[in-house]
């Protein structure tokens, strides 16, 4: 299983703003290995999150992201104490859910 998201989440006001680093090979499935064979593709492919159980951002990614990827997103109505919850689903059927509370 994949190493654990680092997430901050921070309100401001009406606004939230979350940073998530993920860790994820994300091989886009182009490059070739040093005997001249394809590296199989192996990238995350949707990416969710949840405040106190809603969904705020639904995402669907590709090959095409950079390895241990790095997201933000704001939202409106967190406040400090609420839940905030992150998954990702990658092309071999592995998944990754963690969460962080809102500072």
């Amino acid at each position: 299983m994949a190493d654990p998201m680092r997430i901050r989440a921070q309100a401001q006001g009406d606004k939230t703003t979350v940073r998530v680093l993920m860790a994820h090979e994300m091989e886009s499935g182009q490059r070739k290995d040093s005997a001249g064979k394809v590296i199989p593709g192996w990238y995350i492919t949707e990416v969710t999150a949840q405040h106190n159980g809603k969904t705020v951002l639904s995402a669907q990614w590709g090959g095409a992201v950079s390895k241990n990827p790095y997201l933000q997103f704001s939202f409106k109505g967190g406040k400090a104490g609420d839940k905030i919850t992150v998954t990702w689903v990658d092309n071999r059927g592995e998944s990754r859910s963690d969460e962080a509370v809102i500072a």
